[in-house]
């Protein structure tokens, strides 16, 4: 049986323990928000040195103001969006991802997950930019600028998968052309095998038709040559008439002496017209321009 005086110790020892513990809390929770300050400084000055353009000590002041307070979602948020902008993509993602696990409110929600769908959107991952865009939407249904980028999206991941058919059925017809194309040559290759053995059949055949060929080649010479006799023949008969034509006949002019004779009286006719031109060229006065 526990007597009264046991009751005063037990109740005094879990006093003690409910004090020392509410002690304990009240530290943790001044080391808390000693931490969040100083967390929210690094932040501060994050901003500051973003203000003057200078990345690399913006970005080294956020990863301090997270290792001094992890539940730091501002820190991360702002270090995600800094990514962004310099089109650090899976950086950005990851950032805006350890955001949204600690933010509280719809709103902030809807702007980490607005924000991460841009992200996805630089990746090209449509898939996930449709989700990211959907979830901002569920904590702001009225931000147009959200919906936009969702229809926007949406479209590209249609695109996205309509070439990935196209590529799809070409790679197909890419391997029945050719299974097409190895099957016509195997099919040339049995034709070539055939043939060997057909032109062995037709070989006394040819042989036979090229002495045909051959007489009548020979016929066909001795006629050229008869023809060729009977042209000579006829040549040399048309030579000997026209000597014979061309021969001069006593008492007559041949066809040169009347030409030379015929040019000879249109020079004389020509010198007699110069000379009267000349004459009636004295009689003629010429006219003077005036000098004004």
């Amino acid at each position: 049986m526990i007597t009264k005086t046991c009751n005063k110790y037990v109740r005094a020892i879990a006093t003690a323990i409910f004090i020392i513990g509410g002690l304990g809390n009240v530290i943790a929770q001044e080391k808390s928000k000693k931490a969040a300050e100083e967390s929210n400084a690094y932040v501060a000055e994050a901003q500051e040195e973003l203000a003057d353009n200078n990345f690399a000590a913006a970005e080294a002041a956020y990863r301090k103001a997270i290792a001094k307070d992890p539940a730091n979602m501002v820190a991360k948020y702002n270090m995600g969006n800094l990514y962004y902008e310099k089109e650090k993509t899976l950086s950005a993602k990851q950032r805006l991802d350890e955001a949204a696990e600690l933010a509280e409110t719809k709103a902030e929600k809807h702007r980490i997950y607005h924000n991460l769908g841009n992200s996805h959107m630089q990746q090209k991952n449509y898939q996930e930019a449709v989700n990211a865009f959907k979830d901002a939407l569920r904590n702001d249904p009225t931000d147009e600028e959200t919906r936009y980028n969702l229809a926007l999206a949406k479209k590209m991941l249609e695109k996205e998968k309509q070439q990935q058919d196209q590529n799809k059925d070409q790679n197909k017809q890419d391997e029945k052309d050719k299974k097409d194309q190895k099957d016509q040559q195997k099919d040339k290759q049995n034709e070539g095998e055939g043939g060997d053995d057909q032109n062995e059949d037709q070989k006394p055949k040819d042989e036979g038709e090229n002495e045909k060929d051959k007489k009548d080649g020979d016929q066909n010479e001795d006629k050229d040559k008869e023809q060729g006799d009977e042209k000579k023949e006829d040549k040399g008969k048309g030579e000997q008439d026209k000597e014979q034509k061309q021969k001069p006949v006593p008492g007559r002019l041949s066809p040169q002496q009347i030409q030379n004779l015929l040019e000879a009286m249109n020079n004389e006719e020509k010198k007699v017209q110069d000379k009267i031109n000349a004459e009636k060229a004295k009689g003629v006065k010429t006219k003077s321009e005036k000098d004004w």
